[in-house]
């Protein structure tokens, strides 16, 4: 497994980065199949300075990327507060990877997106799309913990969105040109 740390508006001492080495290799343990873990530290200006030292993980296994944030008045805390949080991701992971390959995941009946005003762009990110049912991009969505996800439809060959509806379902979006 390759562990990438960076840290922004702090300083990375060698015995924080020897506990984060120790930490992040023990998540091999539980996940043989880790390809890349990379940690993200910084110390942030906050109003509550109790969430001033934030620790980020994102693991990337086959494919699928897992990523835990956490955020405490200690760096050491966030660290452990962060593997603690990826350990039960990856608990879960592991549990929808058995679920998925002894039954199939039906994908709830879709509506008519709602669409919002647009505002200004104040950031830009770039990232890879991977071919993929929309049962495993819900799958990446809840895996990562956002409300929607990106990816390239296999069964259309087309990029398609899926995105987690009030009411606890979901909705596909599937642009037509």
């Amino acid at each position: 497994m390759d562990v990438s740390i960076f840290t922004r508006n702090m300083e990375m001492t060698p015995r924080l980065n020897d506990y984060v080495d120790q930490k992040v290799e023990k998540l091999d343990r539980y996940l043989p199949s880790i390809d890349e873990a990379r940690m993200d530290l910084s110390v942030e200006n906050t109003r509550n300075a109790a969430h001033s030292q934030v620790a980020q993980l994102t693991v990337r296994v086959r494919g699928t990327i897992l990523r835990a944030e956490e955020r405490t008045q200690d760096m050491f805390t966030s660290i452990d507060a962060v593997l603690d949080k990826m350990y039960r991701q990856i608990v879960r992971y592991k549990g929808k990877r058995r679920d998925r390959q002894q039954t199939g995941v039906e994908l709830p009946p879709l509506e008519e997106p709602v669409t919002e005003t647009a505002g200004e762009i104040v950031r830009v990110k770039r990232f890879d799309v991977r071919p993929m049912p929309p049962e495993e991009a819900i799958e990446q969505m809840e895996l990562l913990g956002h409300s929607f996800y990106i990816f390239l439809n296999v069964e259309d060959d087309s990029i398609n969105v899926v995105y987690k509806r009030g009411a606890g379902n979901y909705g596909l979006l599937q642009p037509e040109v």
